[in-house]
């Protein structure tokens, strides 16, 4: 039990290591920090690859190619952002955590009250931090109007909100798309909650 609560914890970590270094310059620190988490994921990963009775299996699932690619993004010596964005698909793991959601029932009352609505939040939070670095990454060298990870979250999070602001726009077709994809799966998400 301490175990699921100890990855869970570390997970949350990481999310916020990965939020709030995307607004802050690379440097040294970062990058040694960066190869600490990406070694700890690996060592997570591998025991995992370990001790599944199927690891073929493990493959064909999203949360494993994600947790891939996050080592991979982690480890990668990066100059500047270069592929650092990829660090967002950590955040998918707070998906797999479901399956600790029978012991957070079972050991706290106010989980099992409201369980609908947290699991509809890690939901929504996943959503927009994977759409916010989709939208700084095909934007920041293209649209002036997201010169950083600020300006690309604010777009995200105005594209879901039913009212919806407008001042920041994602020009061209691929633009569009990604809008159009952030509006419909966003406000959807935005509801359930």
């Amino acid at each position: 039990r301490r175990f699921r609560y100890a990855l869970l914890a570390f997970d949350l970590i990481t999310v916020a290591f990965i939020v709030v270094t995307s607004f802050l310059p690379r440097t040294p620190l970062i990058e040694v920090l960066d190869a600490v988490f990406g070694l700890a994921i690996l060592v997570d990963f591998s025991s995992r690859m370990w001790i599944a009775r199927r690891p073929w299996h493990e493959l064909t699932l999203p949360a494993t190619w994600a947790d891939i690619i996050a080592i991979l993004s982690f480890l990668a010596p990066v100059v500047g952002e270069g592929a650092a964005f990829l660090r967002v698909m950590r955040t998918v793991r707070l998906l797999r955590t479901y399956h600790i959601a029978k012991q957070l029932r079972q050991d706290f009352k106010w989980f099992r009250r409201n369980e609908d609505i947290v699991l509809a939040a890690v939901n929504l939070f996943v959503f927009i931090f994977i759409m916010t670095a989709i939208v700084y990454e095909t934007q920041h060298g293209v649209n002036p109007q997201i010169a950083h990870y600020a300006d690309a979250l604010y777009f995200t999070v105005t594209a879901v909100a039913p009212t919806g602001v407008g001042d920041i726009t994602l020009p061209g077709t691929t633009g569009r798309m990604i809008s159009v994809v952030i509006m419909i799966l966003g406000v959807t998400l935005f509801l359930n909650l």
